[in-house]
């Protein structure tokens, strides 16, 4: 692993022990001195030895023993936990720190007073398109950092932020230390073995949870995209064989269910000290039972240093009293084992490199209670249901939670001073032995509660179309309650509920798109989707909404919205149907969705009709802002560097022309693009994109045909590179395997179509009759392909083809490849338009000819063929057939093909002429030019005797007569 801090072995930084003492120091000393005896003599009495177990469970007793003795104090947490966020409301109001140090990115500070014009939930990102130290295929790199208002950090946040004289420092390492400790060899950091420093779905439980997105296939799921995500406390054990015992004992499916019933609901209503002590409990416990030599321990045992240091750092420079100080980090963290763990230790601070010299931008994006379960690896509906945990024991508690001045969503609570309650006093007395060895806390059965959800599921699930009824209701009713015995629960939770009505109301098929659990989920909390404030939104997102005015949208809604420009009764809108042609071509295809209207080169619609949904895809919105300030620069940005980049082809720098004409009126970077096209197309060395070539500087020279006087250097460059290029591979590409023969026909094409043009400006035609000269292909669609560019060269007279045709379907051995042969004369039709009739002729007597056994099995090939290649050859053949063919069933009887009719009768040898003139006096001095033009066309006449010139044609007998019409012309013309 290539990590920001590299150290040699022996460094006591890398010290793993416990810093202040090794398990079972001191058993006889402090409040934990009996609870550690006891787990040592039942580590003797179960196991049969006291080393190993009695090590681990002494060494739990050990890290509480001294996480909860530091003069720093720790306050452990798990994310999105509601008895987090309860303990964390309560021991503010008591403790009313001065100072919170927070384990969270460092350089995400500056965004956290922006979470007041946003609705929660939504996540802090860090977004880096452009990178400088780190390996180019990672890009661009994202971290976000979820935030909802039933978490610890969220009430800590608020706290520091509304109370005057607080002061919030976040000291995790930076989004750039994020990946410079990840493993390099990985080709991408956010799969999934990427810089995932806690937790993953079956291995990790790290406090600061730092995962890959694994996306999903709802909308929600996905507002995160496929940035790494960066939360506190994650608590899971990262030994799949202790989840796997804990979920079966506990009678659980997952464990965010075996945590809300064996962890969450305990401790809701749990003291202070009962609260640190059991947390850091399960943080040491799950940190001591990781598997050996893992590279994520290196990584959070580097974070908990790189903490540990800023937070002396910043203790030296401000003066701080560490009694009115809080450390808030997540509960394996708090358990951590470093030299430099503690105020007092003396162990040398981490070295903290220097950030790269990637560029970072920031800000809030929104983000879905799905999106965090998604990501995290959370059971479906689990932050949901925390959601509603968290507000119902808010009102059963009497708590006031803080909550940021002006907080879209809710009701905002003001600057108000905090009241100051006395904080406990005396020694740190034991609470864990009694946690331990209580039962568990029974809530009594709330029949209210369960008969409204029961209620509540039926009305919903007759609503998506499940044949629902009161019998349903009851029996959910009574199966919870069981379900809840079984479990030794003496209260059914909302996962008992959802079981029991999946049994209860689901049927072999979902009638809609919900299923009964997805039912539930809505039920008990429902996907809660954030917003990102218009305050808080870059400068770029702020610009477009306030561009898009005109249309008289709210934009910021999530639904989707018609929007209708009638942009010849309205020009005014012109500026609006630019931006959203800008923001199709950047934004998802369902952000911006046209409905009416089309962008093409030199069209543009007066009447246009867009679907919307801006307030959906806020997230890409946001992200084109940290690309730069307007919707034009980013897109002047992305086609350069999609005509710089090292992937870059001839055909995607032409299609960057085309969108740099249609989308912005800017000729300084239509001719830097072209320039670039010109040179991407003379340094290829494969003509597999010949085809797309062919098509898009066809459409682009008749554009600047019809709308500028000359055409541009970069077109008339691009058309002699091109000439020259493919003269020099037609060779090596018809005789090559690797290339196809719609790449073959593409390159004749561009050729032949653009031969007058090339020798106009320079080119020599004797390069391409070499090529062709030098072209030897062995494939019977390729020879074919040759054969018509020997015709189109004259070098094949087309009764000399028709011959060749012929004596191949008389030899019995080539008539089984004749179908092949036929499929390069198809693709021929784009160099050689002009054979549309040969080819038409050629397919219906192979049609007549070939017998069932070859035809048959060819006729699906062609058809195929036909779709995939060659769609706009279709047309061609198919108004060639219906000039040849009859058009009705009667003419068919008597019909006889144009090349099976009989020869017509040969013109006699003296040609009748006119009467001698100037032109027939010069062609009859010099008669070889006339001779070899009728030896081309296979004429044999002779020379007739020229009659002599009359003495006026009657058309000047004619004129002479009527003189006026004559004269009138004249005159018009001006003539004297």
């Amino acid at each position: 692993m290539t990590t920001a801090t590299a150290t040699a072995p022996d460094d006591p930084r890398r010290t793993t022990g416990d810093g202040g003492g090794t398990a079972g120091a001191g058993a006889a000393d402090g409040p934990f001195g009996a609870l550690r005896e006891q787990l040592t003599d039942a580590a003797a009495t179960f196991a049969g030895s006291a080393d190993a177990l009695a090590g681990i469970l002494a060494g739990i007793v050990d890290d509480v023993d001294r996480a909860l003795g530091e003069r720093l104090e720790i306050f452990p947490v798990c994310h999105h936990s509601p008895a987090s966020a309860l303990a964390m409301v309560r021991r503010l109001r008591h403790k009313q720190p001065k100072v919170i140090y927070l384990e969270l990115c460092e350089d995400l500070q500056p965004l956290l007073g922006e979470l007041r014009n946003c609705r929660l939930p939504v996540a802090v990102q860090a977004f880096a398109s452009e990178l400088d130290g780190f390996p180019a295929e990672w890009g661009p790199l994202s971290v976000v950092a979820p935030v909802t208002e039933a978490s610890a950090e969220y009430q800590a946040i608020a706290y520091a932020l509304e109370t005057p004289g607080v002061e919030l420092v976040l000291v995790d390492r930076s989004t750039d230390h994020v990946f410079q400790w990840s493993p390099r060899d990985d080709a991408d950091p956010a799969g999934a073995t990427g810089p995932t420093d806690d937790a993953g779905p079956t291995d990790g439980t790290g406090p600061a949870a730092v995962t890959a997105s694994t996306g999903g296939a709802g909308e929600q799921t996905a507002l995160h995209g496929d940035a790494v995500g960066v939360e506190i406390g994650d608590l899971r054990p990262r030994f799949a064989e202790l989840e796997a015992y804990l979920l079966h004992h506990g009678k659980v499916r997952h464990w965010s269910e075996w945590w809300d019933q064996y962890v969450e609901r305990p401790l809701a209503g749990a003291d202070h000290d009962t609260y640190r002590q059991v947390m850091v409990l399960i943080g040491s416990l799950f940190r001591r039972l990781r598997p050996a030599g893992s590279d994520r321990t290196e990584r959070d045992e580097d974070r908990e240093r790189y903490m540990w240091t800023r937070m002396r750092e910043h203790l030296a420079a401000s003066g701080a009293d560490p009694a009115d100080c809080l450390y808030v980090c997540g509960a394996f963290h708090a358990a951590s084992r470093v030299a430099q763990f503690g105020l007092d230790s003396p162990a040398p601070d981490f070295t903290i490199t220097p950030r790269t010299g990637t560029r970072w931008r920031y800000g809030l994006i929104p983000s879905s209670h799905s999106a965090i379960e998604a990501q995290f690896g959370l059971a479906p509906g689990s932050v949901s249901i925390a959601a509603a945990t968290w507000t119902k024991a808010v009102s059963g508690s009497g708590l006031t939670p803080f909550r940021l001045d002006g907080q879209r969503g809710g009701k905002g609570r003001g600057r108000r001073k905090v009241a100051a309650v006395a904080a406990p006093t005396g020694p740190m007395a034991d609470r864990l032995s009694g946690f331990l060895a209580a039962p568990p806390p029974l809530d009594g059965l709330d029949e209210a509660e369960l008969r409204g959800w029961c209620v509540d599921i039926v009305r919903l699930a007759r609503r998506n179309g499940y044949l629902a009824s009161t019998a349903d209701a009851i029996a959910v009713f009574e199966t919870s309650i069981l379900l809840a015995g079984l479990r030794n629960r003496a209260r059914p939770t909302p996962y008992d509920f959802a079981d029991a009505a999946v049994t209860c109301i689901e049927k072999d098929v979902v009638p809609g798109r919900r299923d009964v659990r997805r039912l539930c989920e809505i039920l008990l909390g429902g996907d809660r989707i954030g917003q990102v404030g218009y305050d808080a939104l870059p400068p770029l997102a702020r610009d477009v909404l306030d561009r898009l005015q005109p249309l008289g949208l709210d934009l910021e809604k999530r639904t989707i919205q018609r929007a209708l420009l009638d942009l010849h009764a309205t020009p005014a809108l012109a500026g609006c149907s630019d931006l959203l042609w800008m923001l199709r071509h950047l934004l998802p295809a369902d952000a911006v969705r046209p409905i009416m209207g089309e962008r093409r080169l030199g069209h543009r619609s007066i009447q246009e009709s867009w679907d919307l949904a801006l307030g959906r895809h806020q997230r890409a919105l946001i992200e084109l802002g940290y690309e730069g300030v307007t919707v034009e620069q980013v897109l002047e940005q992305r086609l350069r560097r999609a005509v710089r980049g090292t992937d870059a082809t001839a055909a995607g720098a032409l299609a960057a022309v085309e969108d740099a004409i249609r989308l912005l009126n800017s000729p300084r970077l239509v001719d830097e693009l072209g320039t670039r096209a010109v040179e991407l197309l003379a340094t290829e060395r494969t003509v597999d994109d010949a085809p797309e070539v062919l098509r898009r500087i066809r459409r682009l020279l008749a554009h600047h045909r019809a709308t500028a006087p000359t055409l541009p250097a970069w077109c008339e460059a691009f058309v002699t590179t091109g000439y020259a290029h493919y003269c020099t591979l037609l060779p090596t590409a018809f005789v090559e395997e690797e290339t196809g023969v719609r790449q073959v026909g593409a390159m004749l094409g561009f050729l032949f179509s653009m031969e007058s043009l090339a020798l106009s400006l320079g080119c020599d035609r004797s390069q391409l009759e070499l090529a062709v000269a030098q072209s030897h292909p062995e494939s019977p669609a390729k020879v074919a392909l040759l054969w018509a560019a020997r015709h189109q060269l004259g070098l094949l007279p087309l009764a000399e083809l028709r011959e060749r045709c012929a004596e191949l379907l008389a030899n019995p051995l080539v008539v089984p490849a004749f179908p092949r042969y036929l499929s390069g004369f198809v693709h021929a039709l784009e160099p050689v338009p002009g054979l549309a009739p040969f080819v038409v002729e050629t397919m219906s007597t192979a049609f007549a000819r070939l017998p069932d056994p070859v035809l048959l099995p060819w006729l699906p090939t062609l058809i195929t063929t036909l779709r995939e290649h060659g769609p706009e050859l279709v047309p061609l053949l198919v108004r060639e057939a219906a000039r040849t063919f009859p058009g009705t069933l009667p003419e068919l009887d008597a019909w006889v093909p144009p090349w099976l009719a009989p020869a017509p009768t040969p013109t006699p040898s003296a040609v009748r002429v006119g009467p001698v003139g100037q032109v027939h006096t010069l062609l009859a001095a010099h008669p070889a030019a006339v001779e070899a033009v009728a030896a081309l066309l296979g004429c044999d006449g002779g020379w007739s005797t020229p009659q002599a010139t009359p003495a006026g044609p009657p058309e000047s007998a004619l004129v002479a007569a009527h003189p006026d019409t004559v004269e009138a012309v004249a005159a018009l013309l001006g003539g004297g």
